[in-house]
């Protein structure tokens, strides 16, 4: 079973998470995608976010139409820093004989070297850039790229941000064009975003 993972803080979970995978999954072979929401990313430690309860419902909410698409809760329940290589490693054990390619965008790339215990993270998972608009490539990730275990795809960039839907919510502009509509809903009817404050 081939399966790509994409985490992230998911707040909200917008098109931009989701459109650009589904259009690769064919290409990448993917047999199923699951998204795991991070209790706490450590690049993003000093910014509040939305409760993981509503971030995961609102993923689930997002994909809940397509069989192919899970969200799992793992990074949740362990609670703390969420670092990929921890989830990787527990991903391994529960779907052995799997491979897994793990989804980011190109902004993202600069700091994968930074990431924890990068070695052992690129023999567990591929990574599977997408663009976003991001910076070029670093050049010190050449040689993950030439061994393959850096793979940039080919989609059309999304240019949506959830922090741009976070203020739009706040300025009580709409967000239909750039979210799931029950996301919509759900985010208007718990108020979320309102303030600068943590549901």
């Amino acid at each position: 079973m081939n399966i790509g993972v994409c985490g992230g803080t998911f707040d909200p979970f917008h098109r931009g998470h989701l459109d650009p995978v589904l259009a690769i999954r064919s290409e990448m072979s993917w047999d199923r995608v699951m998204y795991i929401p991070a209790w706490q990313q450590p690049f993003k430690a000093d910014r509040p976010t939305a409760s993981g309860y509503h971030r995961f419902s609102m993923a689930v909410l997002a994909t809940h139409n397509d069989d192919s698409l899970f969200v799992s809760p793992i990074e949740l329940e362990r609670g703390g820093t969420s670092y990929t290589v921890d989830t990787m490693q527990t991903l391994q054990k529960m779907y052995p004989g799997a491979t897994f390619d793990w989804i980011i965008g190109d902004d993202n790339t600069a700091q994968l070297n930074s990431w924890k215990d990068p070695e052992q993270l690129f023999k567990l998972a591929r990574f599977v850039v997408l663009v976003r608009g991001g910076p070029a490539p670093a050049p010190d990730l050449a040689k993950r790229v030439a061994a393959g275990r850096i793979v940039y795809a080919q989609n059309e960039a999304v240019l949506i941000s959830a922090t741009d839907i976070r203020n739009r919510v706040r300025a009580g502009q709409p967000i239909d064009a750039f979210v799931d509509p029950q996301v919509s809903r759900y985010i208007h009817h718990y108020g979320l975003y309102k303030e600068d404050k943590k549901p």
